[in-house]
């Protein structure tokens, strides 16, 4: 089955509700059982059925089913937000004592998560350079090394790892590999058909598809999934039927919506590679791009979301540049129909490397709108940059 395909028939069976394209919303935490026996064997293997709330309803098994298929998992965990996701996922694996090697580009709270509830925990973190290579990420392992997470493109800098080489050196090493695959969507990249262990999404984001959602996922293989549902029980993670609802809502034009980002992103990224005020622009789309090669091999697509690097300008310019902007958004998390633009400050979050690009560095994400309004507004706020400069 085609890609698209399975992005709008997973999940789904109308008929085992009465004819509904969508699957209902459950909004449930008791369930009623017939009798005792019933009651009793409520958590026996055999077919699905409803226990409580918080253990699935249709409307959450649909959508974890759905993106189970898209991944190509044994199952997936749902996540009231991307980065429940990612504790949630961690907290399956890591235990006192062990070390965890993380990417030093990965997502900020991420890594805050790591350096503050995981120490308190007895969990040892430390962070890796990107740019490394299988054996060379091997190389840094311990006896005690548990996990090894990847986030590629990196957060804010957008560096493209060899997610085959190092899923590769790490399982022949005894420990597990997880990503987060936000960037790419589970279209536009398959971290389990990579090697990769566990998939992570911050669903708010492409999955939802509309910004008014908080959701996050993690898609495992059949190696670690039974682990990932056993903890996604024992803490309670529960999603709300509506985000669950509005998470497959955006799945289904998941198909049709990240081509057009793919395209207004790389639009406007060899627009700005040739205006006098940009130093750099950094996207993976991009041939020329440090991480080009990786993600041509590897990917299938692009996302909408990458990075410039200004010439040295004062910070009133920049400040004016941004401030009057019509069509791009000043707002965190990224992935809606909206465009945004962030001031990013990459260099608070890196350890294993230095972040000194030689300017001021903008994060946008190119939103559905047309590419024409976007650079004219670019245009406009450029005029400005250069009055206050």
């Amino acid at each position: 089955m085609k890609e698209n395909t399975k992005i709008v028939t997973g999940g789904r069976d109308p008929k085992a509700y009465g004819g509904a394209v969508n699957p209902p919303v459950y909004h449930a935490s008791t369930i009623l059982f017939p009798s005792v026996e019933a009651l009793e064997n409520r958590m026996k293997p055999g077919p699905r059925r409803m226990a409580y709330g918080r253990r699935g309803t249709p409307t959450t098994w649909a959508l974890e089913d759905a993106l189970t298929e898209l991944e190509g998992g044994a199952g997936t965990c749902l996540y009231p937000s991307g980065l429940g996701a990612v504790t949630g996922v961690i907290l399956s694996f890591a235990a006192a004592g062990d070390h965890i090697l993380m990417v030093d580009t990965a997502y900020h709270p991420t890594r805050v998560f790591c350096d503050g509830v995981l120490a308190r925990l007895g969990v040892t973190t430390s962070y890796y350079d990107p740019k490394l290579g299988g054996a060379e990420v091997a190389a840094l392992m311990r006896p005690n090394t548990k996990i090894v997470f990847l986030e590629s493109p990196g957060s804010q800098t957008f560096e493209v790892q060899d997610i085959p080489a190092i899923a590769k050196a790490v399982k022949a090493k005894g420990a597990i590999t997880m990503i987060d695959n936000t960037w790419a969507s589970p279209l536009f990249f398959k971290p389990l058909a990579h090697g990769v262990d566990i998939s992570i999404h911050a669903a708010t984001k492409y999955i939802v598809g509309h910004s008014d959602a908080m959701l996050g996922t993690a898609t495992a293989n059949a190696a670690t999934y039974d682990a990932l549902r056993k903890t996604w029980n024992e803490i309670g993670f529960c999603v709300g039927p509506d985000d669950v609802y509005l998470g497959q809502r955006g799945l289904r034009t998941l198909g049709v919506r990240m081509p057009r980002h793919q395209e207004n992103g790389l639009a406007l990224a060899r627009w700005l590679q040739a205006r006098p005020e940009v130093l750099r622009v950094i996207h993976p789309g991009l041939p020329g791009d440090a991480g080009h090669a990786l993600w041509k091999r590897d990917f299938t697509g692009a996302s909408g979301l990458f990075a410039i690097i200004l010439k040295p300008v004062a910070d009133k310019a920049v400040a004016a540049m941004l401030d009057g902007l019509h069509h791009f958004g000043m707002g965190f998390s990224w992935g809606g129909y909206e465009s945004l633009v962030v001031l990013a400050h990459p260099e608070k979050s890196r350890t294993a490397t230095k972040w000194a690009p030689g300017g001021p560095t903008l994060r946008f994400h190119a939103g559905l709108e047309d590419v024409e309004d976007l650079t004219a507004d670019l245009a406009a706020g450029f005029d400005r940059l250069k009055a206050n400069a």
